[in-house]
């Protein structure tokens, strides 16, 4: 894969190896396919083996994305059609049992709106555990979820991994849903794709801001990870669309300018609808026989 492109999903890291390789399939150890469902395009990668991670830079694991150009387009119930797909998706990969208990994450900064997906999404979420516990014969047949925003080092102090340690500690779930947001190679994909990944993640990954991960090694449980590109790194749009013109520059070439960070300028208003489409995705995933019009009157 060509290091000097930054994406975080799967399908394009897939994408770039054969680009790279001029190869017609995948790499060793790496298995993708893509089809349609309905209005939406669903593209699966899989890493399988050692070597798949070092050709994807990509931990083994199952990564689904979802292209969700239909409801971009408004067209007519794409956002129900999108959020029962979303709960397939997860259904899929959640490990979960009748009664298992769900830890929600809502990782990034809510002053920065392309970073404001995981806890915007968390503000969409049906949180039951308290509900079950107090009302157990009105909200007994609801799945106990809590839910969390962890917020950033910066303005907490606190790795994000260390607080959803200390929370699932204390809450014991089966299983965690992490939400954050990532960087795409393309800006065709800003804000109208979502990965979901059985392999957890790295908060701040995207922008070159490593943090501590969130996976089955530092938080003993399953985590699932839900993601969707708001960013694409300067240098990495600049190669993309001198790619599409048939230029070849140098990066090197890019100085101080291909550091930054680029997002599109309806970010405000695509964040928000993104953010409620995983939120709800998520609760229809999470509790048997809802409908978005039981999600509505709940939040409301």
């Amino acid at each position: 894969m060509n290091r000097a492109i930054r994406t975080d999903l799967a399908l394009e890291a897939e994408a770039l190896w054969r680009e790279n390789q001029s190869a017609p399939g995948s790499p060793e150890g790496v298995l993708a396919r893509h089809e349609r469902r309905g209005a939406f395009g669903v593209t699966t990668v899989e890493v399988t083996s050692p070597q798949g991670e070092a050709a994807l830079g990509k931990p083994m694991g199952k990564y689904v994305t979802v292209e969700l150009d239909a409801l971009i387009r408004r067209e007519e119930n794409a956002f129900a059609d999108a959020c029962a797909l979303l709960a397939e998706e997860l259904r899929a990969l959640l490990p979960l049992g009748p009664g298992d208990a769900c830890l929600v994450v809502g990782l990034g900064n809510r002053d920065i709106t392309p970073d404001a997906v995981g806890p915007d999404a968390v503000d969409c979420v049906m949180v039951t555990r308290h509900l079950r516990q107090a009302l157990p014969e009105d909200f007994g047949a609801f799945r106990p979820v809590c839910a969390v925003c962890s917020g950033v080092l910066g303005t907490t102090g606190i790795e994000s991994s260390a607080l959803v340690h200390a929370v699932a500690g204390s809450v014991k779930p089966a299983a965690v849903v992490a939400i954050d947001a990532l960087a795409s190679r393309s800006p065709d994909r800003l804000c109208r794709t979502v990965q979901i990944a059985d392999t957890g993640i790295v908060p701040g990954s995207g922008v070159g801001n490593t943090r501590a991960a969130l996976n089955r090694e530092t938080l003993g449980l399953p985590v699932i990870a839900v993601g969707v590109p708001t960013v694409v790194d300067a240098a990495t749009l600049a190669l993309d669309l001198a790619a599409r013109a048939g230029l070849q520059p140098d990066p090197a070439a890019f100085g101080d300018a291909g550091g930054m960070i680029v997002t599109p300028r309806e970010i405000d208003k695509n964040v928000r609808d993104i953010a409620k489409l995983i939120g709800y995705g998520l609760n229809l995933a999470l509790h048997d026989g809802l409908t978005i019009e039981d999600v509505d009157m709940f939040l409301s």
